[in-house]
């Protein structure tokens, strides 16, 4: 039986504002805005390609400070390319930083072990790390 992570929630103090940040900033496709009552809505969007969406939204889901979750993290295959999209749509994202050593033989200095770091608007704090190939 496979066992597949679908969903992550992020806690967010202004749902519109985290819209835009993730839809337009960050290009996550919008799955769905659903506007239960004026205080419930859950929005869904989910990173191109990914099988695995966020959810952030107010009323009906779980309670958790915004900003409070850290670690998220993203994997692309080029990412001086991924770090030069962010930069274009005006992300505040680090320099790319390699963090250790590869632990196989790798054909791209970066693999594995390269990464940079953004947060959204709450302080929500997200990795980008470049994976061009597994194992």
């Amino acid at each position: 039986m496979n066992w597949t992570l679908e969903v992550v929630v992020v806690p967010v103090s202004d749902v519109d504002r985290a819209k835009e940040f993730y839809a337009d900033r960050l290009g996550f496709v919008v799955d769905h805005d659903t506007v239960i009552n004026e205080d419930a809505r859950i929005v869904q969007l989910t990173p191109p390609g990914s099988g695995c969406s966020v959810v952030i939204g107010k009323g009906v889901v779980p309670d958790m400070p915004p900003g409070s979750l850290k670690g998220l993290q993203l994997v692309v295959p080029d990412l001086q390319k991924a770090r030069a999209e962010l930069v274009e749509r005006g992300v505040e994202v680090s320099e790319i930083q390699v963090l250790g050593a590869s632990p196989q033989p790798v054909p791209d200095p970066l693999d594995n072990v390269g990464f940079v770091f953004f947060a959204d608007p709450d302080g929500n704090a997200w990795a980008v790390q470049q994976i061009s190939s597994r194992a």
